[in-house]
């Protein structure tokens, strides 16, 4: 029978006096799917005390997020609870009505989701949606509610509240909508905050300043922090203790010093073996040996975008530079510096107003129609969502061997021949030209994105952020299959991303970027072993630094991408 109240834990396996808010003790779920059970948990168990920060680390799939759904009765329709117990506060959650739940989240519980360009409303203003859990819950009418949300936006660093709180989620930044979530979830002043994936699409020096906002917040209150993350550099600097899932399953736990210091488990060293930020060698990659002309020539290119109000914004401001035959030149910089738009001109998918492009000696940016579509054929993108950059309608084989049917080339029997010699470039099996992408891991389905940049074998890729919605061991994996690639297919790379450390390993040279220009440029050990502009450092700065020792075991290896769904 339904009740209204979370029900008191059975047999509390604390002592009542101390310090603990949640227990999650050997709880197992599964989801119902069409070809039958999938076990998501099998016998999980952690606990967070008031006032302390957990790290809740694994790769994708492990089950860091149905643990977090779980604790907040977010399972969905398909997912059952089919053994263990959850309890916060001394109350059971897993057997609480939907009623308590809804009371729960947010007054008790604060649950800042990993994406805020899908968690925000994009028709609803943002002071109505941080103030909208004060009046679900009661706590503020609604003229009190809203003069609350600009406090609140205020005090997760958001500048010009006021204005703030006026503005849709599409006029912020990345980094600025995930400060709105962090004070949606700080609203109602919750015990507990479950913070997912907080930080992976933000840059190194947002990051910080987010992470820094809320660790000030939920300090000044005494709030826990269940922190789930796939960075450990991030979970090294930050987590009091640390909690290590595979496949469903703690395989390891303890204070993070501890755990990290002295990794015990196989699975936990092999992941702090794939952290590029824990990982990476004193002494940065080699430039490339250039020969020939540029592949590739970018000179005085100018954008400015015009806003809504009619005032304009400059996005790019006069950059330059020229990216080699073979070689991986980085596009590095804050959210808004003007990366993705420099790249997406490099690609003619945006026109500049200044400027031009030369690729191979031939001018990009006056190019037009057949020509261009000839040009096209040999520079390609990857883009940072393998979930979202594929057509979950169509199967693997399909979606590679679109490029082909695009520009006409072979026969069904040659493009299929094709196709299986790109699954086998990208180290997938052939029969995964039947499967659907919903059917893959993340990291699957990156390298079936790379296969399908491939298919029309071109000379340059654009790689925009390739690997940041991806775990640490999937990203080590995905970097190893670009340097064999471009070995092989003497491939160049335009690689954009704001993982410093991600870009330390992966280039030959480095290029800075704020406010639409190249503030500093050079090779991967200049840029990193002898910064000369002060934005250079502060970026260097704000990659995190554990307080200790992490021990890297010696061979370590990732070993091959073959989870199954993410």
């Amino acid at each position: 029978m339904s009740i209204d109240v979370l029900s008191p834990a059975d047999e509390p396996e604390s002592d009542p006096g101390t310090d603990e808010l949640l227990r999650v003790d050997r709880l197992r779920i599964r989801y119902r799917a069409g070809d039958g059970p999938v076990t998501a948990l099998d016998g999980a168990s952690l606990t967070v005390r008031r006032g302390e920060v957990v790290a809740l680390v694994g790769e994708s799939g492990s089950g860091k997020s149905t643990l977090a759904h779980a604790m907040i009765g977010l399972l969905g329709d398909t997912g059952d609870i089919t053994g263990g117990t959850i309890t916060f506060a001394g109350r059971r959650v897993d057997t609480g009505s939907e009623r308590a739940l809804r009371r729960l989240r947010g007054l008790q519980v604060g649950f800042v989701p990993q994406d805020p360009g899908l968690s925000l409303n994009p028709v609803r203003r943002i002071g109505d949606q941080v103030a909208e859990a004060l009046r679900v819950h009661r706590l503020d009418d609604r003229h009190g509610a809203l003069a609350r949300a600009t406090e609140l936006l205020s005090e997760v660093g958001l500048d010009r509240p006021e204005l703030r709180a006026t503005q849709y989620p599409h006029e912020l930044s990345g980094g600025q909508r995930q400060r709105v979530l962090i004070a949606i979830a700080l609203a109602c002043g919750p015990d507990l905050i479950i913070a997912d994936e907080p930080t992976s699409a933000l840059d190194a020096t947002v990051a910080r300043r987010v992470l820094d906002r809320l660790a000030e917040r939920t300090a000044a209150r005494g709030t826990a922090v269940l922190l789930i993350t796939h960075d450990l550099a991030m979970a090294a600097e930050r987590a009091d203790r640390l909690v290590v899932l595979r496949a469903g399953s703690v395989v390891e736990t303890g204070r993070t010093a501890e755990v990290l210091g002295k990794p015990r488990h196989p699975y936990t060293r092999q992941l702090l073996g794939a952290a590029p930020a824990l990982t990476s060698p004193d002494v940065a990659r080699r430039a490339a040996v250039l020969d020939g002309s540029p592949l590739l020539t970018v000179r005085d290119v100018h954008k400015l975008f015009r806003t809504g109000s009619g005032s304009t914004v400059t996005a790019v401001d006069g950059v330059d530079f020229e990216l080699g035959r073979g070689e991986t030149l980085s596009l590095v910089g804050e959210s808004g510096s003007g990366k993705s738009t420099t790249a997406r001109i490099v690609m003619r998918l945006t026109d500049p107003d200044r400027g031009e492009v030369v690729f191979d000696g031939q001018e990009l940016t006056r190019a037009r129609a057949g020509r261009l579509r000839a040009l096209r054929r040999r520079f390609q993108v990857v883009y940072q969502n393998p979930y979202s950059s594929l057509d979950p309608r169509l199967r693997v084989g399909s979606v590679i061997e679109e490029p082909l049917r695009a520009y006409g080339i072979g026969n069904r029997k040659a493009r299929q021949e094709r196709v299986a010699e790109l699954l086998e470039q990208v180290a997938l099996p052939a029969t995964y030209a039947r499967r659907r992408p919903a059917e893959l891991s993340g990291g699957q389905r990156q390298r079936v994105a790379i296969a399908r940049a491939l298919a029309l074998r071109p000379e340059l890729l654009v790689l925009d952020e390739p690997v940041s919605a991806l775990d640490a061991s999937v990203q080590a994996q995905i970097l190893e299959l670009l340097d064999e690639l471009q070995t092989e297919l003497r491939l160049s790379y335009l690689f954009i991303s704001h993982d410093l450390a991600v870009v330390r390993r992966i280039s030959d040279r480095v290029a800075v970027m704020r406010y639409g220009r190249i503030v500093e440029s050079g090779t991967t050990a200049e840029i990193f072993g002898n910064p000369r502009h002060d934005y250079t450092r502060e970026l260097l700065a704000a990659i995190p630094k554990p307080a200790f020792t992490v021990h890297i075991p010696p061979e370590t290896t990732s070993g091959p991408d073959t989870a199954g769904l993410s």
